[in-house]
């Protein structure tokens, strides 16, 4: 428990402080004495200016302290630390909230978390093996089984879409390509009649599919039926070409020879 009280001797220590925080400081200069504090019986912090470059507001911390029925102070830790208007860092945060949608490189993993709410199980028919069973273990399904009749059909996924999934990723998509951007505002019709339109499967495929026209600007891309542009499969007809107009012969006038 902190003392309300410091103790004298090491109160009065404080070129003793100073010159423990000088020696910490070196090269840079100290600047003056801020202040102490009591951190408990016969110990005291005493504060100096700090003039590190770089650590505005920040200060060196020596702390001293006396032994029982001692007469000579001792320096116990000498520390740079932040005053109450020094500048700080950012508070930590977790690589998995700082990464934003592009940020994943080549060679880059992403593991995903085994409670993420974007994913559900696959298989829902049978009971999950118990984590010490020799099937958790190789992970290979029993003859027969659920999981064993999805591997053989290439429908071995043990996670999928959840709903929740679903709904974040139609509501990025219908962000970017939807009805309500300005070139779908601007489009003679929408996706839904476009000949370059490539459904999706699933339940997705009722409101989304893939724009497949390379002068589109969402060639490639996910779009809502309900988007468009101007490179629309009917836009408009293409240029018929026209004869030109017989030549006009001047009958009346006359050549110059």
């Amino acid at each position: 428990m902190r003392s309300r009280t410091p103790d004298r001797l090491c109160a009065e220590a404080v070129e003793l402080a100073r010159d423990a925080a000088a020696q910490a400081a070196h090269p840079h200069q100290l600047g003056g004495h801020l202040g102490m504090i009591a951190d408990g019986e016969r110990l005291v912090t005493h504060f100096f200016a700090s003039e590190e470059p770089g650590y505005p507001g920040w200060r060196w911390g020596v702390t001293v302290a006396r032994a029982a029925r001692a007469r000579y102070v001792t320096v116990d830790e000498v520390a740079l630390t932040p005053g109450p208007e020094a500048l700080l860092a950012p508070d930590w945060v977790p690589w998995s909230e700082r990464l934003r949608p592009g940020d994943l490189g080549p060679g880059d993993l992403l593991p995903t978390e085994d409670d993420d709410p974007r994913l559900e199980p696959g298989f829902l028919a049978e009971e999950q093996p118990p984590p010490n069973s020799p099937l958790a273990e190789d992970d290979q399904p029993e003859r027969g089984t659920v999981r064993d009749v999805a591997g053989e059909l290439g429908l071995g996924r043990n996670r999928v879409l959840s709903l929740l999934g679903l709904r974040e990723a139609a509501d990025r998509w219908d962000d970017q390509f939807g009805a309500t951007t300005p070139m779908a505002q601007a489009a003679p019709a929408s996706c839904v009649s476009c000949g370059f339109l490539l459904p999706l499967a699933g339940s997705l495929r009722q409101a989304f599919g893939v724009c497949g026209n390379e002068y589109s600007p969402a060639d490639g891309r996910v779009v809502s039926l309900a988007y468009g542009c101007g490179a629309h499969s009917e836009a408009a007809e293409s240029p018929k070409h026209q004869a030109p107009p017989p030549p006009v012969i001047d009958d009346l006038g006359a050549d110059p020879l």
